[in-house]
């Protein structure tokens, strides 16, 4: 599961490569540590063509997992001799949000797979964790660590994301995961990004038919991508390029 990540290309590069027509994000400084449910760049579709946006990494978790999750806090405070009304317990159980989606079949996440609502995740390097190997491994495309993006989805929700924000509305994303390649599974076996590499790919997934789009949820080709640091939390500030 990929659960940090790095975009240090400042926005000028980002508008250009992902030929952006609105901006909504100000002055964007380089995010060398994107962790979940931080607030970080998307592209997506918007009335008048792509926009870039912020939103908040994590994107609404299935009611089952709040239900489930909320019935072990009520337990807690019966164990404790605490009165519960579960319906106000179920009503502000937080929700960090789901960052990684790997079964698009679901219904959870169907809904928000048409072009309306898919995105894509500017980014420079991810990491991996692996404890044997080192802590967070990271990856990029070469040692340059070059723009890239995600194949993501967003979407507007209201929530309570933390306790004591209580309910907010935000713009929320995450991005698809697939298979490792060879470099990826070496240290994490089960699961890697959905990374696009082309325009044409970009333009697919934010445009073309929802069955001709998944198509992109496949892993990148093995050698096609280099370890670049290990060990470290955020990978390192690169000069704005």
């Amino acid at each position: 599961m990929c659960n940090l990540y790095s975009i240090t290309t400042n926005q000028s590069a980002i508008i250009a490569l992902f030929r952006v027509v609105n901006q909504h994000v100000g002055n964007l400084a380089p995010m060398p540590g994107v962790f979940p449910d931080y607030k970080a760049p998307i592209i997506r579709n918007g009335a008048g063509g792509r926009e870039l946006v912020t939103a908040r990494w994590g994107m609404p978790s299935s009611a089952k997992a709040l239900l489930d999750n909320a019935q072990k806090r009520a337990d807690k405070l019966r164990a404790k001799g605490q009165t519960v009304d579960f319906n106000e317990v179920l009503r502000m159980e937080p929700d960090g949000g789901t960052t990684n989606i790997r079964n698009v079949k679901s219904k959870h996440w169907t809904r928000w797979l048409g072009p309306e609502n898919r995105c894509v995740v500017a980014f420079n390097s991810f990491s991996e964790f692996n404890k044997i190997q080192g802590g967070d491994i990271w990856f990029a495309l070469d040692e340059t660590r070059p723009l890239a993006c995600f194949a993501g989805i967003w979407t507007n929700w209201t929530s309570v994301r933390k306790v004591k924000e209580g309910a907010t509305t935000n713009d929320l994303y995450a991005f698809l995961t697939t298979e490792p390649n060879a470099e990826v599974g070496v240290i994490h076996p089960k699961a890697m990004p959905v990374i696009l590499t082309t325009p044409a790919e970009v333009e697919t997934w934010l445009s073309a038919p929802q069955e001709e789009a998944l198509k992109l949820q496949r892993p990148l080709p093995d050698s096609s991508l280099s370890i670049v640091a290990r060990g470290v939390k955020k990978d390192r500030d690169l000069p704005a390029v």
